[in-house]
């Protein structure tokens, strides 16, 4: 498959478990593959054939879980899944470690969402085949991570010389957890995070990507406005009921940040909306017209970029 061949391979029967599991050129090398899956889907119709992977989800999901077996099925292999872990032998006390060693024997690659933090790191260690972690508490989310990377430098055409404006749950949101310390390895980043107080970005997070990069700068606010004005890219999450010990925290906080056609006036013509999605509030519908909000396109280049991880980590590409 050209140059290319030989940096994919090395990622050939890897773990993601952690989204610095993969160097900044090892992504590239991901990206450039997806590339080629989203202009010519038909010559990757058949890599997987022979293949099974097996989706393991323990925690509620519907783009994860259906991208990964889109992704799958449009590779020409196929998938076996547990969505609800009250229908497995989890449910009858079975340990994690016990679980990934069975399924290990019937699958080639296991995708596995957890609602404990740690969870994928301590299943990778018992798994012979490559795992993929698609989501572990309030940690993880490295293809999410991946997903944003994509649709990045698919709508910018660069991932180096940004300002990336993060709005909403920094605190619990996995999916920020990880671009953020992914995004950290790039070249003139700057960073404004904008939350409550209750949930900036956890200190462990800030003190991580700084120590990667003590040229960093990070700008912390509780003002939508200002990162709208100086951003290029604005991340958009929700405020997350499931993370909460506290329900009148919730509601208390759960409308804090509400992005609206009028508020958009004040940022850059090229303004890239993200947003892992599920939305609740904090987009407002009618944003989704504006040519600057990509969720849904970001959703789409989740199963592509998806297809090129299962492809390389199978060693069939």
């Amino acid at each position: 498959m050209g140059e290319g061949k030989v940096g994919l391979a090395s990622l050939k029967g890897r773990h993601f478990v952690d989204a610095l599991d993969f160097s900044p050129a090892e992504y590239d090398l991901l990206f450039s593959l997806a590339e080629r899956i989203v202009e010519s889907p038909e010559e990757f119709a058949a890599c997987c054939s022979g293949k099974l992977i097996a989706t393991l989800f323990y925690e509620p999901s519907t783009r994860t879980r259906l991208s990964f077996e889109a992704a799958m099925l449009r590779l020409g292999g196929k998938v076996i899944t547990v969505a609800d872990a009250s229908t497995s032998s989890v449910a009858k006390g079975e340990s994690l470690a016990d679980t990934i060693r069975t399924v290990a024997g019937y699958a080639d690659l296991i995708v596995l969402r957890h609602p404990k933090e740690g969870a994928a790191r301590l299943a990778a260690l018992y798994s012979p085949v490559p795992l993929i972690n698609g989501g572990d508490g309030a940690r993880e989310h490295p293809t999410q991570t991946l997903t944003d990377l994509f649709t990045i430098k698919r709508s910018k055409g660069r991932l180096d010389d940004l300002t990336v404006a993060f709005c909403g749950d920094l605190r619990y949101g996995r999916t920020v957890h990880s671009l953020i310390r992914a995004l950290a390895l790039r070249e003139a980043i700057r960073f404004i995070l904008i939350s409550p107080v209750e949930l900036r970005l956890p200190e462990v997070i800030k003190e991580e990507i700084r120590s990667a990069n003590p040229k960093i700068e990070l700008l912390e606010t509780e003002d939508l406005e200002v990162g709208l004005a100086e951003a290029d890219v604005l991340y958009m999450t929700r405020i997350q009921k499931e993370r909460f010990f506290n329900e009148e925290d919730y509601i208390r906080l759960r409308d804090s940040y509400v992005l609206t056609r009028g508020k958009l006036e004040g940022a850059k013509g090229d303004l890239l909306v993200m947003h892992p999605l599920p939305r609740v509030t904090e987009i407002s519908p009618e944003v989704d017209e504006d040519p600057r909000a990509v969720y849904f396109q970001q959703a789409r280049y989740g199963m592509f970029v998806r297809m090129a991880l299962i492809a390389t980590l199978l060693g069939v590409v």
